[in-house]
């Protein structure tokens, strides 16, 4: 990498990118609630699903994902290398989950951290998301599936990575970000008390 001014310059516009809540913006277009008040408080398309419905959480969901693969789009851009797509996916994630315009609360970066993985690895990315899908299909738990698709991908990159020990670190990155944002639903789900997909957050 010997663009690191454009380097930089790419991950600020990935946070940037990354902190427009997509959950928030429609919610307001939609003239729903205030996502940080109902439900789990989060303002990701988990919320947005069982406070406003299927069509307004499959519309937050793939308006996050499309920030995490812009923001890798415009990094490979501005620097011309593909590998820059890595460090601003992962400003964009940490935008989405902290967002700077919205007081810092955002949602769990599930969407978002699905777009970076497949602009960055597409193939182990699609596989880890079918498993995904499937295993919320398979148990209704949208917490569960979600766990699984940065920890499998995180495993999986010890095999994609070619042995590069800072792809590997920055799949782990990703994983690491979202445990953290699902803490509360890792303790649910060991409890028992978990929401199950098309129920209401307790």
């Amino acid at each position: 990498m010997n663009n690191i001014p454009m380097l930089v310059l790419s991950c600020i516009v990935a946070y940037l990118l990354g902190s427009v809540s997509s959950g928030i913006l429609v919610s307001k277009i939609a003239k729903g609630p205030d996502l940080r008040t109902v439900g789990s408080k989060n303002t990701g398309a988990s919320n947005v699903q069982r406070t406003m419905g299927w069509k307004y959480g499959l519309i937050t969901f793939f308006a996050d994902a499309l920030k995490g693969v812009l923001s890798c789009l415009i990094a490979e851009l501005l620097t011309g290398d593909h590998m820059a797509a890595l460090p601003a996916g992962l400003c964009s994630v940490l935008g989405h989950n902290w967002p700077v315009f919205f007081s810092f609360k955002g949602g769990k970066g599930v969407a978002t951290t699905a777009g970076v993985m497949l602009y960055c690895f597409p193939i182990p990315a699609l596989i880890c998301i079918a498993g995904t899908v499937a295993l919320i299909a398979a148990f209704r738990f949208i917490s569960l599936g979600s766990l699984f698709m940065v920890v499998s991908f995180a495993i999986a990159s010890i095999f994609f990575s070619n042995g590069n020990l800072w792809i590997i670190l920055w799949a782990c990155m990703l994983m690491i970000m979202c445990v953290i944002r699902h803490h509360a639903n890792i303790g649910r789900l060991l409890k028992g008390t978990e929401n199950k997909l098309g129920t209401h957050s307790k």
